[in-house]
């Protein structure tokens, strides 16, 4: 019998140092995943910790990861060649396909853009099949913008309207303000189908949700990720538990028409 609990070695192919604080690492793996599913990472005898994919090719996936923690200073410590234990991938993912063929609005905060990157990538490598993308990043300040050379590439894409944002600061190339302060640009009115991606921290995804609703969206287009509420990832632990929903087995995405039920 299986143990579903059981993580396997993989490779690390290469370590990228995004932020002082967020490094993407690379790591080999030849299975299938789906936009905004997560892995459980985990270092023997240290802990584990659900991460999201944020990157994905042949024979590989990638992790944005964020030093907070005993794990994460653990897995900052690790070099290509070494090896990362996995688990996964887990999750209910982004509906692409029900996203093909509509406008998509994008709205993410900090790492909150790891969980929606890989759609991101997609649709600008196969801009053939949307309408339109609106996407708004936003970041606490330059020191803390990831993805750079992909944000560059998504405002360069002529179906993306790219908005990059700093909460309280200025750079050339960003915009000043939270997240919210952006979205009366999107012309929700205009759209004939659409849908609403939205990951961040709770209360920035909170927010967030009710701006789109200010300003035309209606709730069942709107989708949120709760991947930072994971811990065992197969429904044992409760840790994840919300009132009577277990987000590690029926999210980590969530409808917005039930996920406002679900904030805490």
């Amino acid at each position: 019998m299986t143990n579903i609990m059981l993580p396997t070695p993989h490779r690390i192919l290469s370590v990228l140092k995004e932020t002082q604080a967020e490094y993407t690492f690379r790591v080999e793996y030849d299975g299938p995943t789906q936009h905004g599913q997560f892995f459980q990472l985990s270092i023997p005898k240290v802990g584990e910790a659900p991460i999201s994919v944020s990157g994905k090719g042949e024979g590989y996936v990638e992790f944005t990861i964020r030093k907070v923690g005993r794990l994460t200073q653990g897995i900052f410590g690790l070099q290509p060649g070494d090896m990362l234990f996995m688990r996964g991938p887990y999750g209910k993912p982004f509906p692409v396909d029900d996203f093909k063929g509509k406008d998509l609005v994008v709205i993410c905060g900090g790492t909150g853009m790891a969980p929606v990157k890989t759609m991101l990538n997609h649709f600008c490598d196969h801009p053939e099949e949307i309408n339109s993308l609106y996407l708004i990043a936003g970041f606490k300040d330059i020191n803390c913008v990831l993805f750079t050379e992909e944000l560059e590439k998504f405002k360069r894409q002529e179906k993306f309207h790219t908005i990059t944002t700093l909460d309280n600061s200025s750079a050339p190339g960003f915009e000043t303000g939270m997240v919210t302060a952006h979205i009366p640009k999107v012309p929700f009115r205009d759209f004939a189908d659409y849908n609403v991606a939205i990951v961040g921290p709770p209360v920035m995804m909170h927010f967030a949700a009710l701006e789109c609703l200010k300003n035309g969206a209606v709730e069942d287009k709107i989708w949120v990720s709760f991947e930072r509420k994971m811990s065992c990832a197969v429904g044992k632990c409760g840790h994840c538990k919300i009132n009577e929903t277990y987000v590690c087995l029926e999210g980590p995405v969530f409808n917005y028409s039930r996920a406002k039920n679900l904030f805490d």
